[in-house]
C-alpha cells in the first residue's frame, strides 16, 4: 500500500518584529506587555510590509520545502493553501502561489490544480488529510501544503481591538507530502466540527444575505460596520472547548493508531495560546520537553502555525527520523484536528 510521508518542510516569517511594546508604543493600544504575557505568552510575532501577501510568503516557505524535498515546482502534482487571509475574496491565494513558484511560464508550464482551504486554526490540518488521501489514493505524487496567513493587515490595532489583535501575527509555513512505499509517514489525520459555535470566533466582514452585502454610499464606495469588519471572540469559552476538544482529538488519534500518549515522542500543538497547551499538556502527564513552543516569538498565525513549528523542529534537530509525532489543533468553527506521523 502507497503511504504518504512529509518529505520536505520550510517555513518563512517576515523580518518584521512587533513586540508587545511596539503595541503600545507605536500603536497606541491600551495594555501591558505582562498583561498579553500572562494570558497568552505571546512576547512577540511578525508583522509583514505593505504589499507582501499570502502567497509571497507562502512561495518563500514552499520553496525551502521543495528544496528539502530536493524537488522542482514542476515535480509537484497538486497546490493546496490553508488560509483565512487570502489575496482577495476570490479567487483564492493557491493560483496566486502556483504562479510565484513559476508553474505557469514558459514552454515547460504545468497546470496543476491549486485549492485553498478556508478552516482556519485547523487549515493545516485539513489541508494535510486531502494531500494525504490523494497520495494514498494513488491520485498525486507530491503535493505542497502550505499554512499562510497575513493577519496584521485585517487587526483593530486599537485598544478597542486588544484583546485579539495582541494574539495575532503574519507568516507561512509549507510541507510536501509525497508517496513512498516505506513503512513510515502520516499513519492518519483526524477531522472534526461543530457548527454551532461558528459565531463565537469569527470575522463576518461581510454578510452575503444583504442585498447588498456591503451598504453602498451615494458615491458607490462601501462602509462596513466595525462589529462586520474587525473579528471578535468569545476568549473564555474558547479556552474551554480548546482544551476539551484537544485532548478528545489526541485519544481519538491514538487509540485508532493502537498507541498510547507515553508513544508520542513530539507534540506539535496549533499555538493559539501558550496556556491552553500547557494546560493540555499537565492533564496529559506530558514533560515540557515534548511540546516545543514559538508562539512566544511569533504569536498566532493561524494556519501556519504547526507548518511553521514542525519545520522548525526539523531545523534545530528536535524532530528526528524514526520519532513519532502528534499534532493537534482548534480553531474558528468551531473545527479541529489532530494527527499522528511516523516521521
Amino acid at each position: 500500500m502507497v503511504q504518504a510521508y512529509i518529505s520536505g518542510t520550510g517555513f518563512y516569517v517576515p523580518p518584521r518584529v512587533v513586540t508587545n511594546d511596539d503595541l503600545i508604543r507605536n500603536y497606541g493600544v491600551d495594555t501591558t506587555s505582562e498583561w498579553i504575557v500572562q494570558r497568552t505568552g505571546i512576547e512577540a510575532r511578525r508583522f509583514a510590509d505593505e504589499g507582501v501577501g499570502t502567497s509571497d510568503m507562502a512561495a518563500l516557505a514552499a520553496r525551502d520545502a521543495l528544496a528539502a524535498a530536493t524537488l522542482q515546482p514542476h515535480d509537484l502534482d497538486l497546490i493546496i493553501v490553508a488560509t483565512l487571509s487570502p489575496e482577495h475574496a476570490f479567487p483564492g491565494s493557491g493560483v496566486f502561489l502556483q504562479q510565484k513558484l513559476g508553474l505557469c511560464d514558459g514552454d515547460n508550464a504545468k497546470f496543476v490544480p491549486a485549492l485553498d482551504v478556508r478552516n482556519q486554526c485547523s487549515g493545516f490540518l485539513y489541508a494535510l488529510s486531502t494531500a494525504v488521501a490523494h497520495v494514498r489514493a494513488g491520485m498525486a505524487k507530491h503535493v505542497l501544503v502550505c499554512g499562510a496567513e497575513t493577519h496584521s493587515a485585517a487587526l483593530d490595532l486599537s485598544t478597542d481591538g486588544r484583546t485579539v489583535s495582541s494574539l495575532f501575527g503574519d507568516g507561512a509555513g509549507a510541507v510536501i507530502v509525497s508517496a513512498t512505499d516505506a513503512d513510515r509517514g502520516v499513519r492518519g489525520v483526524y477531522l472534526g466540527a461543530d457548527g454551532r459555535f461558528a459565531e463565537v470566533l469569527c470575522q463576518k466582514i461581510w454578510d452575503i444575505r444583504k442585498r447588498p452585502f456591503i451598504p453602498k454610499n451615494p458615491d458607490r464606495s462601501g462602509t462596513v460596520a466595525p462589529e462586520m469588519l474587525w473579528a471578535s471572540m468569545d476568549g473564555k469559552l474558547v479556552f474551554k472547548h480548546a482544551v476539551g476538544t484537544m485532548l478528545g482529538a489526541l485519544m481519538r488519534a491514538c487509540g485508532n493508531n493502537n498507541i498510547g500518549i507515553e508513544d508520542i515522542d513530539l507534540f506539535l500543538f496549533h499555538q493559539a495560546n501558550m496556556r491552553i497547551n500547557q494546560f493540555i499538556a499537565h492533564q496529559l502527564h506530558v514533560p515540557d520537553e515534548k511540546i516545543p513552543h514559538n508562539i512566544q516569538r511569533y504569536g498566532n498565525t493561524t494556519a501556519a502555525t504547526i507548518p511553521i513549528l514542525l519545520a522548525e523542529c526539523v531545523r534545530d534537530g528536535r524532530l528526528r527520523p524514526g520519532m513519532k509525532v502528534a499534532m493537534a489543533a482548534f480553531g474558528s468553527g468551531f473545527t479541529w484536528g489532530s494527527a499522528i506521523i511516523d516521521w
